[in-house]
């Protein structure tokens, strides 16, 4: 790279951030049920764009009152200048660590998106804990349960950039602070059958999600949020949403965004097509889009492999419980390059 060349966010896209193989379900299997237990601080309940969900069916303006409305300019292709970027050699992924300020070029036409995105991880609660181990069937079949869909891939990173475009929800440089990523990973244990996490027996694979659990409470990070109201994009879990380009590798229609807790590609643009939308793995949840009320509804280029038709069905009727789980690391992960890729 010279010393002013861009860094094109499409090597970024293909990134995957999963650090053991994926585990396929031909049929949808619930979580564990049992009643809340997170205690969540008040004051994340009472932010301004919390809500009831005994309400969340009425509406506010265009959207549901438990959604936010986008309504952007989207650039489908853009370029940034990376400042400092990071070869993660174990996952080979490049993470850039700062962009230049205001260095977008959209090489593209832009595109008006108006739409309706859930401020949090399904179920979309302040305070609550996300569901997990989810495969992309589920995800779409609870999403059309409560009378919305998963979201295009291009409506997600459009949430996620907010009015300003900005590579991170909450700006132009990566924060682990800000939001919950770049923690150590727990190795995923297996027994006979596999990785504990998938075992049929519900007692073994709720103690071992809990055990890997790094999350935290939904809204939990008060600025990890985008400046359309959406919360926890970037780490916490990784989200399916519906591929709007042409199939890559093994994931047909769908793609992973967001890339969970660890150091991966937590940032708006990356998406990850490794994983088939039968797999599933301890940190992969998701959140739902809907199209607001009175707009025009999009439609995707040429190309891009349409998602099946899904029977509308919530597979996570019941509220995540974790029992005892390690949450975030207290140390975070630094970087594989130490830095040598750093502009001056």
């Amino acid at each position: 790279m010279t010393k002013r060349s861009l860094f094109r966010l499409a090597s970024l896209l293909a990134a995957t951030g999963a650090l053991a193989p994926a585990c396929s379900r031909a049929t949808p299997v619930a979580t564990d049920s049992g009643p809340p237990a997170v205690v969540v601080d008040a004051a994340i309940v009472n932010e301004p764009d919390a809500f009831d969900a005994s309400s969340a069916d009425a509406m506010s303006g265009p959207c549901p009152v438990d959604m936010a409305h986008v309504d952007t300019m989207f650039c489908p292709e853009i370029e940034r200048e990376c400042l400092d970027l990071e070869h993660e050699e174990p996952n080979h992924l490049k993470i850039c660590h700062h962009f230049k300020e205001g260095s977008n070029q959209c090489k593209t036409k832009e595109e008006r998106r108006q739409f309706c995105i859930d401020r949090y991880e399904y179920p979309n609660q302040a305070g609550a804990h996300p569901v997990w181990n989810a495969t992309w069937y589920q995800a779409q079949a609870t999403c059309q349960s409560k009378g919305k869909r998963l979201c295009w891939a291009s409506e997600w990173t459009a949430a996620c950039e907010g009015p300003e475009h900005t590579p991170f929800p909450y700006g132009w440089e990566r924060d682990h602070d800000t939001c919950n990523m770049d923690n150590f990973f727990i190795d995923p244990r297996k027994g006979d059958g596999g990785f504990l996490f998938s075992s049929h027996d519900k007692a073994v694979q709720h103690k071992e999600l809990s055990r890997l659990d790094q999350s935290l409470p939904s809204g939990a990070l008060k600025d990890c949020k985008s400046g359309f109201g959406v919360y926890d994009q970037p780490g916490n879990w990784d989200e399916w949403v519906v591929s709007d380009q042409k199939p890559q590798h093994k994931s047909k229609w769908a793609g992973l965004k967001g890339g969970a807790w660890g150091h991966v590609r937590n940032a708006c643009r990356p998406m990850s097509f490794s994983h088939t939308p039968e797999e599933w793995y301890y940190f992969w949840s998701f959140r739902c889009c809907k199209d607001a009320e009175g707009a025009p509804i999009w439609e995707p280029p040429l190309g891009n492999m349409p998602a099946p038709k899904v029977e509308a069905k919530d597979e996570f009727p019941d509220p995540i419980v974790p029992t005892n789980p390690p949450g975030p690391s207290k140390t975070k992960f630094g970087r594989t390059d130490h830095g040598k890729n750093r502009k001056k």
